[in-house]
């Protein structure tokens, strides 16, 4: 198996915030995957703990909510490790996303 993939997401949020933008906005998740792919969340705290499965494939991921920053870590199954490198470019180009406020409130 290979190594997780670790991404560190700044934010000077406040852990609250941060974590209520992250509920607002996971469902989006879905649409960047393929058809059919089911997606399982549970929160434990400030961490939420992610299972993907797409394509026959299971893909875990935990989302750690600091105050200043949040440590996304995916770990890949061994079929797709092989596209490590361009999952962690899509987390850090897209990432921030996850911390954009969907609630439709004004700042």
């Amino acid at each position: 198996m290979a190594s997780p993939i670790i991404v560190d997401l700044p934010h000077s949020l406040g852990a609250a915030e941060a974590k209520r933008r992250i509920q607002n906005g996971i469902g989006q998740l879905t649409d960047h995957l393929p058809a059919g792919a089911q997606v399982e969340k549970n929160w434990s705290g400030d961490r939420m703990n992610l299972k993907v499965t797409a394509l026959g494939q299971d893909v875990s991921a935990s989302l750690d909510v600091q105050e200043k920053l949040v440590r996304v870590e995916v770990t890949l199954p061994g079929m797709l490790s092989f596209f490590g490198k361009q999952i962690e470019g899509l987390l850090r180009r897209h990432g921030p996303e996850l911390l954009e406020d969907r609630s439709g409130r004004k700042p």
